[in-house]
């Protein structure tokens, strides 16, 4: 596999890391999603300290990733659902009913 060394700035820290180039983007992206976040935390409800700022950011992310969980989970039930009954509708048909 063929890794990375890039380095991340989060929170007026810099942050060695060795990644797979697969995922490099991917950790660019959410780097600077998180710097985004904390600058509209200190902005729009004057957070004041980085600790509350990440920690408030650690609440949304894990907020969103937990409703893309349970929305993925009923999506797939959903397509379960729709493919148990085509298959019903198959079988009713391929037996003459």
């Amino acid at each position: 596999m063929d890794f990375r060394r890039i380095t991340i700035n989060i929170a007026g820290r810099t942050y060695p890391l060795n990644v797979p180039a697969a995922e490099e983007e991917t950790l660019r992206k959410v780097g600077k999603q998180i710097e985004e976040m904390i600058k509209d935390f200190e902005t729009n409800f004057a957070v004041k300290d980085k600790q509350d700022a990440l920690a408030m950011c650690a609440l949304r992310l894990g907020t969103n990733a937990e409703i893309n969980r349970l929305t993925d989970e009923r999506n797939i039930k959903n397509t379960n659902d729709r493919l148990l009954q085509l298959g019903k509708m198959l079988t009713e048909h391929s037996s003459g009913r």
